[in-house]
């Protein structure tokens, strides 16, 4: 039985068929590498086993799609914004400039203590923002988590393929308003990965 490691041509392979099978059919993504031993056991410990499962989720899946959204800072824009709206910040980093490191160790901890509670405000406030322009348009919204310092938003929506046009020009307004400070990755459509999960385990 063949494996098939997780190296990028192989997931682009298993995308790019995903991506064509669901122009014409709904469909329910698999997790990547899951490889079923015969057909018998396609037949009898998925589709009937399961078969009930299945068919809700081909049914709240169907004419949707997942439409992936993901934020990043300006780390200089951001920043200097940080800095020129919190007086404590800017007066506590000007006191700084010109000193010696070991003389204001203890200083330098709580300008970076002040800048992370900062960020973190301003991350919620910038996500509040996204997230309700977005909402309204999907039926359901995955937030997932921020894997850099400089990532604001990475988030999944269910939208239905009616409404795209609608999902596509609202990231667009978004962009026109917060463009200066935000980079906006938008990936669609893809098949709705972070809506459902299907774990499949064969029978020994």
């Amino acid at each position: 039985m063949v494996e098939y490691d997780n190296s990028r041509r192989n997931m682009m392979a298993h995308s790019a068929v995903l991506d064509e099978v669901m122009q014409e059919y709904t469909i329910l993504p698999v997790r990547f590498g899951i490889v079923a031993p015969d057909k018998k056991s396609i037949m009898e410990q998925m589709l009937q086993r399961r078969y009930v499962e299945f068919d809700k989720l081909l049914v709240k899946m169907d004419g949707k799609a997942e439409l992936g959204l993901k934020a990043f800072w300006y780390e200089d824009v951001v920043y200097r914004e940080i800095v020129d709206s919190n007086p404590a910040i800017s007066q506590l980093r000007n006191a700084l400039v010109g000193r010696a490191a070991e003389e204001t160790y203890y200083e330098r901890i709580k300008l970076g203590e002040l800048v992370e509670t900062a960020m973190k405000r301003l991350r919620e406030q910038d996500v509040q923002r996204i997230i309700s322009a977005l909402r309204p348009l999907s039926y359901e919204t995955r937030i997932n988590d921020v894997i850099t310092e400089r990532m604001v938003l990475n988030a999944a929506f269910l939208v239905g393929r009616e409404r795209e046009s609608e999902f596509d020009q609202a990231i667009q307004q978004l962009d026109a308003e917060m463009g200066k400070r935000l980079i906006f990755k938008y990936v669609g459509s893809a098949p709705p990965y972070n809506f459902v999960n299907i774990v499949v385990r064969w029978d020994k």
